[in-house]
């Protein structure tokens, strides 16, 4: 009898033992697919914050270029003819200045640019030594190519800018550190004059 019984509780530790193995898988299985399906969910969650951010910056940059620009982005070239006497040599310093701002320089000599200064309806008392169209606009001796953009940009209702005479300092009138003061002035149709801006000496 105690060799029988002693028999029975062999056979059935093994059973014990196998079903708690079944059971210990069947946790650890458990916990993996509830890590994966956390790792999934977390995964997808980072995919729908990647596409929305890039459907925010394509809106963006399509709203960015439909942006209006201003005028002198528009224009890539800017195109300036200027008439000059042949015996005029600070016209070409003018030009280069031009040149260093953007501007590409049609240079068109004449031996008649007081007939050129009255086409273009220069008053007689805002004349200089060239005589530039840029633009549509007439530009009148040694203005500086900033404010030729301002006036690009700004679309005043004017005929032209215009710096009379030939100042010290002025672009293309450069004399070392020496500068007298200007201005650069705007005139009408009905040669009606203002300042457009001033220039301090130095």
């Amino acid at each position: 009898m105690m060799s029988h019984k002693s028999h029975s509780t062999s056979t059935h530790m093994p059973q014990k033992q196998s079903k708690n193995a079944i059971a210990s898988v069947k946790r650890t299985r458990h916990r993996q697919s509830e890590m994966w399906h956390r790792q999934f969910n977390i995964a997808r969650l980072a995919v729908r914050v990647v596409v929305t951010i890039c459907l925010t910056l394509g809106v963006l940059g399509i709203l960015g270029s439909t942006a209006p620009v201003s005028h002198a982005q528009e224009t890539t070239t800017l195109n300036a003819n200027v008439y000059h006497s042949p015996d005029c040599n600070c016209c070409g310093g003018w030009m280069d200045h031009l040149k260093a701002q953007g501007f590409k320089i049609k240079d068109i000599l004449t031996v008649d640019i007081d007939a050129v200064k009255q086409k273009y309806k220069v008053p007689d008392n805002l004349t200089s030594c060239h005589t530039a169209i840029v633009d549509g606009y007439v530009i009148e001796g040694h203005v500086p190519a900033n404010d030729i953009k301002r006036l690009l940009q700004q679309k005043p209702n004017v005929v032209g800018l215009s710096v009379p005479n030939m100042p010290v300092g002025t672009p293309g009138m450069e004399m070392g550190n020496k500068k007298d003061p200007y201005t650069v002035f705007s005139f009408d149709s009905k040669s009606k004059v203002a300042a457009f801006n001033k220039y301090s000496a130095s």
